[in-house]
């Protein structure tokens, strides 16, 4: 898959998004409306998934909208700077679970499918259906004559 992240690019990658998921627990700590507000919206971003319904293009589209930084560290900037407490603790949030997923390998999806990621592929590698497995591998004791 081309544009994925290999090596250790890829472990830097995932050790700044575990970066910023603590450095986001350490700020809602100070900033935050209480843990179980984070609880509850933790998971927000996720309904992006909803995207897939119409396909791998937008599923992509959707997913990456919500699990961006753009719109997260918005959410902080306008929070710091109306002074909004309820905007900067989404936007604390919002970073958190995006360095949560990226630390976790969730990277941003590339259209061809939900496991072609800029941080590489999610998931187990698929294995050859049958049929492409008996084609691929020449019958034992052919080459041998």
């Amino acid at each position: 898959m081309s544009g994925a992240t290999t090596g250790a690019i890829r472990l830097v990658l995932r050790l700044e998004g575990l970066c910023v998921f603590i450095a986001a627990l350490a700020a809602y700590s100070r900033f935050g409306l209480g843990w179980s507000i984070f609880a509850w919206f933790f998971l927000a971003p996720d309904i992006s998934f909803l995207g897939y319904l119409a396909g791998p293009k937008s599923g992509a589209i959707t997913y990456n909208l919500a699990h961006s930084y753009v719109g997260a560290v918005a959410c902080l900037m306008l929070g710091l700077l109306l002074p909004a407490p309820a905007i900067l603790c989404a936007g604390i949030i919002w970073c958190a679970h995006i360095g949560f997923d990226r630390a976790l390998g969730y990277g941003l999806k590339y259209s061809s499918g939900f496991g072609h990621t800029h941080l590489g592929r999610v998931g187990r590698p698929r294995a050859n259906p049958p049929d492409e497995a008996a084609q691929s591998t020449p019958a034992k004791g052919i080459e041998s004559c």
